[in-house]
């Protein structure tokens, strides 16, 4: 028999586990709590007679999470399980310190489905050796001692009996094979696309036999009519006194298989980033400090995690079309323009009002090709770039707050979103932003920078294109963020305009770990349609998986002006923000 865990437990007090549900206080009168009213009167012993009262929407998924008892095994907080290869082999070694028996898939969706089915159920780690990993997978075998192996398609080709693996069994992928290994009655399910493959993988539990079988395909079955031996079954685990997992669709079939073997509640996240939306909040709150495992490097590491549990507990404003994420949740259609008139852009063709109606019917039509919300958004220029050097010797116009807030208040109050462009001259990004943080510090208003009108000290507009240093853009970013974490704002779009490589110098060192931030790439080109293809495939060669991908269709530049359903259908990836000029 295997051995189990340790028993030993992380009991969190129940008297801390009230503090932190119901936010008490003791020495503070201060009701300016996110989310949270009343204040507490202090007598003269010093007791408290009232209770600041949480109002949190995460309150009671909060009581219900940290008073989980968790083994001290396992790491006392938010740790991300890498799965490079997606091998299996970190959370196996995590969950099982041994084990008798082992599943191991080949190469394929199918047979990772139907190896995960198997070794849940059987509480067996389950393991993905789709060739070029064999030495891997077969050091975590030794490992854990395993002394029976069921082998799952063409995996590990070059395995052999040993003093340790006493038995191989090679599954011949039938319904009849399936009964001869575990003598139960499994019942098909089959998993629609290859998006929902880990969502499935989570639901699977011990007690219910569930094949999970591709509606595209299944195993390829063998030809042989010769009995499997049986694949023995192991005990339950003691998987209550596992933290909560968390799984995301590029989380690894069977890293999540063997996290439910164990027994551990895994939980599917839709984007791995728990302020994608409230329900994703719930599953996580209260652990930003406590024991909580994520499969995969797509939730960053531990600490960044930890960072965004905290930050979506404190920050609970929603931005348009819900959650507390730019990207995904919504995309945004803009009009693109200045609110002196129609000389720099269609947002300006018309008095504010007008252009809030005009871009609402865009983003309208855009819906009805896409299912997450499309919202409606301006980017608003602030600064112009100028042909004359102006009384501060900029080449820039730098607009006051009370010029644009007309056009930002009609859009945010619809229910949009406004991003400030900035095209700086002589100027630099940083110090024409700091002119707008009063707009910036509302909560559904972004940045946008234009390296295309920076120009250095002796050059003057138009004679080139400009750029901009990673160095520069690296500043300006983190003094958004900054002012972002210290008005407990949700994250605000951080939008670059390129359609030149050399626009955004050293572009690899631009830093994009600020969660406070989403980092757009707003591709500018325009002309034919396989011009603007080119730039766009140009653009994005070499580029951080962190940014998201923006597009600009031109009335005039463009011949002809992309359609909506060539903008979402035809311009691969999707864009997440297109605008209009």
């Amino acid at each position: 028999m295997a051995h189990l865990k340790s028993p030993a437990r992380r009991i969190i007090a129940a008297t801390t586990s009230a503090v932190v549900a119901l936010g008490l206080v003791s020495c503070s009168t201060s009701t300016d709590q996110e989310g949270a009213t009343g204040a507490a009167e202090v007598t003269a012993d010093g007791a408290s007679t009232s209770e600041v009262v949480d109002n949190s929407p995460y309150r009671e998924a909060r009581a219900e999470n940290v008073a989980r008892v968790v083994s001290e095994d396992f790491p006392d907080s938010p740790t991300v399980i890498s799965d490079t290869g997606y091998s299996g082999v970190k959370t196996s070694e995590l969950f099982f310190d041994d084990s008798d028996i082992v599943v191991v898939s080949g190469a394929g969706i199918a047979e990772e489905l139907r190896a995960a089915s198997i070794g849940v159920v059987a509480h067996a780690p389950v393991l993905h050796a789709p060739g070029g990993n064999d030495a891997e997978v077969t050091a975590e075998i030794e490992r854990l001692g395993a002394s029976t192996v069921l082998l799952v398609g063409s995996a590990l080709p070059d395995l052999a009996e040993n003093d340790v693996i006493t038995k191989i069994i090679h599954d011949n992928g039938t319904e009849e094979g399936l009964a001869q290994l575990t003598a139960l009655q499994f019942e098909t399910k089959e998993v629609e696309t290859v998006a929902d493959v880990v969502r499935e993988t989570s639901t699977l539990t011990p007690d219910e036999q569930t094949l999970l079988v591709p509606s595209w395909g299944g195993v390829k079955a063998s030809s042989t009519d010769e009995k499997l031996d049986a694949f023995p079954l192991q005990s339950k685990r003691d998987g209550e006194m596992s933290p909560i997992v968390l799984a995301s669709p590029e989380s690894g079939i069977s890293a999540v298989a063997t996290a439910r073997a164990y027994g551990a509640e895994v939980r599917f996240m839709d984007y791995p980033d728990p302020r994608f939306n409230q329900d994703q909040m719930k599953m996580v709150a209260g652990l930003a400090d406590k024991p909580l495992l994520a499969l995969g490097d797509q939730f960053g590491t531990g600490e960044q995690l930890a960072a965004k549990i905290k930050r979506g507990e404190e920050v609970t404003t929603e931005l348009p079309g819900g959650g507390g994420l730019v990207f995904p949740g919504r995309r945004m259609v803009a009009l693109y323009g200045h609110p002196s008139g129609p000389a720099l852009g269609a947002m300006g063709e018309q008095p504010a009002a007008e252009a809030v109606v005009r871009a609402t019917d865009l983003a309208n039509q855009y819906q009805q090709f896409e299912d997450q919300p499309v919202i409606p958004a301006f980017e608003v220029i602030a600064t112009v770039a100028s042909a004359s050097p102006g009384d501060d010797g900029n080449y820039s116009n730098e607009f006051p707050v009370e010029d644009l807030v007309e056009y930002v208040d009609a859009i945010t109050d619809a229910g949009g979103y406004a991003v400030l462009d900035l095209q700086p001259g002589r100027a630099s990004f940083l110090e024409q932003a700091k002119l707008y943080e009063e707009l910036l510090k509302r909560p559904n208003v972004g940045l946008a920078l234009d390296p295309e009108w920076k120009i250095g000290p002796d050059e003057l507009p138009m004679t080139r294109v400009g750029s901009s240093d990673a160095s520069e853009i690296n500043e300006v970013s983190q003094w958004l963020a900054d002012l972002v974490a210290e008005n407990k704002l949700p994250q605000k779009a951080f939008v670059l305009h390129q359609f030149q490589m050399q626009m955004l110098g050293n572009r690899d060192q631009i830093n994009t770990d600020h969660l406070e931030l989403a980092f757009v790439l707003h591709a500018d080109g325009h002309g034919s349609p396989g011009d603007k293809y080119a730039t766009w495939n140009m653009l994005r060669e070499g580029l951080s998986p962190d940014f998201f991908m923006a597009w600009k269709n031109f009335y005039d530049e463009d011949f002809p002006t992309f359609t909506p359903q060539q903008t979402y259908e035809e311009v691969d990836p999707r864009p997440w923000f297109v605008s209009y000029q």
